[in-house]
């Protein structure tokens, strides 16, 4: 392996900006829709090496910048008028792999006729067969096992494959990947370009990096541009005092939007009972529920319509919230590297951050081993569980309007904020994220005009048709 040390990295590509990158027209576009100018030290040290044709290995935490990393270099390989699947990105999750496909739609802009395809499990199968068989699209963004799973049937073609990208690669090794992994690059060419994308490096992560690229670079980044220190505070507390002791934690930090990671799924749905005890809003994020539950999750989190998230890890896999402003641990991972993925979800895109980890005597041994990896002493705070209910607890900023219309009804966000603003007589400002899905769609509403706001919707029109309005 090429060896790309920070110091020496950062030295050659200090500075730079995507004008510098000499990167065709219709990218640029795209990087102007984006609003991006200058570049993080991932994209400064791997988008040259990526667009140079280089196979890469590439060390990032999350939120760095990496999807515009490896989505400009594979996109300049593209030939568009080339109706085969020419580059193929594995992602752990159906939600990361939606905000990669979504970014890549957006940094395609510029590019006509692309057909760019998210194809996940948790979906049904018979619309990507349906898909796929009108054309293959040019690129593909998936998981590994639906990818799998239409590769048996032969209904997807890697054989025109250009680029090959694992994204989260250690999380898709941790979920039990490998096998559907090496499978898939097995069906890809040996002159396919290969990238690598892992927040943390295990010896797995090199053999598999070693089986699938050609000498590759490597490339380490220890933090996002602009990034602020996160401040991480260690609490020692028995365990049935937990939940009181984070309400207490809660109160005291006052966070907008805060993850609460349990290490089983039961404890999630648990936890949310006792914080609803304390009046917080608070929502369960674990890998049995329904897809449609997940996603309505998702959507009033992301949304500011919900305060508190409590998930296990494999589910909050791909959860893409801007500004969150706390993690919680409410039980160390048994993995430090665990631990690393957890805190890199807070302090992203040049804001500060804070981590609460709650500690029973049983897992003091957890955090020594997350000290041994820190290479620093951890920070040890005391505070006092909260008794009984607390004062003056935080109020989520939104609430969220489900549609029963979507996609298939040709409804865009812009019909719905149309309606709003006119049927329902409200501002913009009080209008916040819109999601639309096939068949709903969800539009987070200031708290303090909800009310209004639904009453009217459901006496007016939309689009000039009537649709179920809820409040959820």
């Amino acid at each position: 392996m090429t060896e790309n040390t920070p110091d020496t990295a950062a030295a050659a590509t200090a500075d730079l900006s995507f004008a510098s990158l000499n990167l065709p027209p219709a990218l640029l576009q795209g990087i102007d829709a984006l609003g991006y100018q200058r570049l993080t030290p991932v994209q400064a040290r791997a988008l040259p090496l990526v667009l140079a044709g280089r196979d890469l290995i590439a060390q990032a935490p999350t939120g760095s910048g990496k999807t515009a990393a490896f989505g400009l270099g594979l996109l300049q390989r593209l030939d568009p008028l080339l109706i085969k699947t020419q580059a193929l990105v594995l992602c752990p999750t159906r939600e990361l792999a939606d905000q990669v496909g979504k970014q890549l739609r957006k940094l395609a802009v510029g590019i006509p006729n692309l057909k760019i395809s998210v194809l996940c499990g948790g979906m049904p199968l018979g619309p990507q067969l349906a898909s796929l068989e009108t054309h293959d699209p040019q690129v593909v963004v998936g998981t590994p096992g639906r990818i799998q799973e239409l590769l048996r049937k032969k209904a997807l073609h890697l054989s025109g494959v250009r680029t090959l990208v694992l994204d989260e690669a250690d999380r898709m090794l941790d979920m039990g990947f490998e096998e559907p992994i090496r499978e898939i690059i097995g069906k890809t060419p040996k002159t396919r370009q290969g990238l690598l994308f892992s927040a943390t490096f295990p010896d797995a992560i090199r053999k598999i990096g070693n089986d699938m690229l050609r000498d590759p670079a490597e490339v380490t980044v220890e933090a996002a541009a602009g990034q602020l220190p996160v401040e991480q505070l260690f609490f020692e507390v028995e365990p049935n005092r937990k939940a009181p002791l984070l309400a207490a934690l809660l109160l005291e930090y006052r966070p907008e939007s805060c993850v609460v990671f349990c290490n089983m799924r039961r404890d999630t749905e648990e936890l949310v009972g006792s914080l609803e005890h304390y009046g917080f809003s608070a929502l369960a994020l674990h890998g049995d529920m329904e897809q449609r539950d997940r996603d309505e999750v998702l959507v009033r989190f992301a949304n500011r319509s919900c305060t508190v998230l409590v998930a296990s890890d494999v589910a909050a896999r791909g959860l893409d919230v801007a500004d969150l402003a706390a993690v919680v641990n409410f039980e160390l991972p048994t993995d430090p590297d665990v631990y690393v993925h957890r805190i890199g979800r807070t302090g992203r895109a040049g804001k500060g951050g804070v981590v609460l980890s709650l500690v029973a005597p049983r897992e003091v041994s957890r955090a020594q081993q997350i000290e041994t990896e820190q290479g620093g002493r951890l920070l040890w705070k005391r505070a006092t569980p909260l008794a009984g209910k607390g004062g003056n607890v935080p109020v989520a900023a939104m609430v969220t309007l489900r549609i029963d219309a979507g996609k298939t009804d040709k409804l865009r966000p812009g019909d719905i904020v149309g309606a709003l603003t006119g049927d329902a007589g409200l501002k913009v400002e009080a209008i916040g994220k819109i999601d639309v899905f096939a068949t709903r769609s969800y539009v987070a509403i200031a708290r303090g005009q909800a009310n209004a706001a639904l009453a009217r919707l459901r006496e007016g029109r939309i689009k000039g048709r009537k649709f179920r309005v809820n409040r959820i």
